[in-house]
């Protein structure tokens, strides 16, 4: 792991256990991933593999308590997700590629089986050395595609072991809500 990644594990552990408001942590996260994400050596060759199936998330960190996790989230091109939320806070710093966000606002329950309204909200196209608040517990339906001729790679920081969290997507045209959980792809845990 670089040098880089430990002294910014380090900084996400600073801010965690300092705590404050979901907003005023997320933008710390931000303020200490931005510098980052010029650095080469940054991710592991392992980290970088990407699933030619579907979104990868590969393991950087877990904290031990799980109070966040940071990984490498990749897409490769004409991939995209389906409508999902996180149920935790997250920020994204843009590693590699170009990400295309679509953001939604969502009317009704948060559980499976419900039925709800999407709106949309905006949309967003970052690139390398971009650094954005992905989600707040309250604010968190999204879909995101690859936007590039190169598989996008982000560094993904989120509240708790994201793998362990329920989490639910949403059908676009019914507003059908379904529960899944995300595992972690193939690169090994930092020790």
């Amino acid at each position: 792991m670089s040098k880089k990644m430990k002294d910014f594990i380090d900084q996400v552990r600073e801010i965690v256990k300092t705590g404050g408001t979901e907003e005023e942590m997320t933008a710390r996260v931000a303020e200490s991933l931005e510098p980052i994400l010029d650095d080469p050596e940054l991710l592991s060759a392992d980290q970088l593999l990407v699933k030619k199936e579907g979104f990868t998330l590969n393991k950087v960190h877990i904290e031990p308590d799980e109070s966040f996790s940071i990984g490498a989230g990749i897409w490769d091109v004409g991939q995209t997700t389906p409508i999902h939320d996180h149920g935790t806070w997250g920020v994204i710093g843009i590693y590699r590629g170009m990400e295309n966000e679509e953001s939604f606002l969502r009317e009704g329950p948060r559980e499976s089986g419900a039925r709800v309204k999407l709106m949309p909200l905006g949309k967003r196209l970052a690139g390398p050395g971009d650094v954005f608040v992905c989600c707040t517990k309250d604010n968190d339906v999204h879909r995101v595609s690859c936007a590039s001729s190169e598989p996008v790679v982000g560094i993904h920081v989120y509240g708790d072991d994201l793998a362990k969290l329920t989490r639910y997507k949403y059908e676009e045209a019914t507003g059908e809500v379904k529960s899944f959980n995300t595992g972690w792809d193939y690169a090994k845990i930092s020790a």
